[in-house]
């Protein structure tokens, strides 16, 4: 029986770099292993991850390619928590 990923909603850049920092966690991959894959250095991701709104997009579908996420974009359903975020 095969079960559908959770998915998680990101709002806020503090919430993409809370989801970037725990996926890597979980996968059990060092800053510098994802540092390495993405041609940065150690201390970038460390930074990246306290402030990813200096994430490029190129970045960010890099690094989620390389923890194992997909990035979805979809329009908001109504009554959903976050539907009404303001911009």
């Amino acid at each position: 029986m095969s079960t559908v990923p959770a998915s998680q909603l990101v709002i806020t850049t503090p919430q993409l770099g809370q989801l970037l920092l725990s996926t890597r966690k979980r996968r059990k991959l060092t800053q510098t292993a994802v540092a390495h894959r993405l041609g940065l250095s150690q201390n970038r991701i460390s930074h990246l991850e306290q402030h990813p709104d200096e994430i490029s997009l190129k970045q960010l579908l890099s690094w989620c390619a390389v923890i194992g996420l997909e990035l979805r974009i979809s329009e908001p359903i109504e009554g959903e928590p976050g539907s009404s975020a303001e911009w």
